[in-house]
């Protein structure tokens, strides 16, 4: 039977790519369209600071669900402090303050930017009375699962990509609010995605988080593609120990979602708890995420681009974006005997870009 959606790992689709199983060029994370209609691209970082601050900043070639139309960039950050509301800002600018190279990632939107190569980053953000500098120095090598292409359809018609440029970082962040300066240091991430059609057409939801824990750096995601692919789901999973990889074949992952409550604004299920079980040879490993708090909820229906809340409005789609933060526990076993805890905080979202879907494996 043909697959409605697949990872591109076959020896034919790193060819056609010109990239190599296990190797990450620094082009990769350069610009990869051309910004025009019928593409999208961002360049995401988010980090957790030793004060308990959370730290998400984005740049983006356009909003990144409306693919059709052209260049639009932007660039996004949220900050979490303790015990306060997450502030949300934002700058759009004009196409001719916009740049991006091809073979590195160095990409300039207004005076904010980010610029990076061989592990070590640079992020600037400057909006209203916010001023955010961010260095990030790469404990753990950039990783792809494997081509990091992803192919919709019967003949690969939609690609999504992504590249985890920076799976798990150290941080060093200035954040200079009304005045005041903050100096503190933490741990951060970046990756890379790109794509050819909206994700409101590709994918029905999907949960993604990271987390340091210990000795261990995770990344673990469950992409559902939509109703037009099957709901075909695509697991996707990095462990690495004291920055070497020890985990990361996705066929060998499976998922538990525990907990489950439908949130009370967006109505969309959510799971207190979700586990990630990874079967290796002659031991395992389990990832759970545990919620603890809502940081960041967005509705479609309220999204600032009039276009895009018309579509949502035409097509009825009742899509929302939630973020969350808690502790992340990871556990070895050998034989089924745990032998390995380490546990600690942690940052992962849950994007629902069509109607409510539950998966065959997941509570009622």
């Amino acid at each position: 039977m043909t697959a409605l959606a697949r990872t591109a790992d076959r020896p034919e689709d790193y060819a056609r790519l010109g990239i190599a199983p296990g190797r990450i060029a620094a082009w990769e994370d350069g610009m990869r369209t051309d910004g025009a209609s019928g593409s999208y691209e961002w360049w995401y970082f988010d980090a957790h600071l030793e004060d308990g601050t959370a730290l998400v900043i984005a740049f983006y070639t356009k909003e990144s669900l409306a693919s059709w139309t052209g260049l639009r960039p932007s660039a996004t950050a949220e900050l979490t402090r303790p015990g306060q509301a997450t502030r949300k800002l934002a700058v759009a600018v004009a196409g001719r303050d916009f740049s991006a190279a091809t073979e590195q990632c160095e990409v300039r939107i207004g005076i904010s930017s980010i610029h990076g190569r061989d592990g070590r980053y640079e992020i600037h953000f400057a909006a209203e009375d916010v001023v955010i500098d961010v260095t990030l120095r790469a404990q753990v090598p950039a990783w792809r699962p494997e081509t990091g292409h992803f192919y919709f359809g019967p003949h690969d018609e939609h690609l999504f990509a992504w590249l985890p440029a920076v799976p798990q970082g150290a941080v060093h962040a200035s954040i200079t609010e009304a005045g005041v300066t903050t100096v503190r240091e933490g741990v951060g991430y970046h990756d890379h995605n790109w794509g050819d059609a909206s994700m409101m057409r590709l994918m029905n939801h999907w949960y993604w988080g990271r987390a340091q824990a210990g000795p261990y750096s995770v990344i673990a995601s469950w992409l559902v593609g939509e109703k037009r692919y099957g709901y075909t789901e695509i697991p996707i999973f990095l462990l690495a120990r004291d920055g070497e990889i020890v985990a990361d074949d996705a066929k060998r992952v499976t998922l538990t979602l525990a907990e489950q409550f439908d949130d009370e604004v967006s109505g969309k299920p959510v799971a207190n708890r979700i586990v990630y079980e990874y079967a290796g040879e002659g031991e395992r490993f389990r990832v759970t995420f545990a919620r603890e708090q809502t940081i960041s909820r967005t509705l479609a229906r309220e999204v600032d681009s009039a276009a895009l809340r018309m579509l949502v409005a035409v097509a009825r789609i009742d899509g929302a974006y939630l973020r969350f933060t808690g502790r992340v526990t990871v556990e070895r076993f050998v034989d089924d005997e745990l032998v390995e805890t380490a546990e600690d905080h942690g940052i992962w979202e849950l994007s629902y870009f069509g109607r409510t879907h539950r998966l065959a494996h997941e509570p009622a």
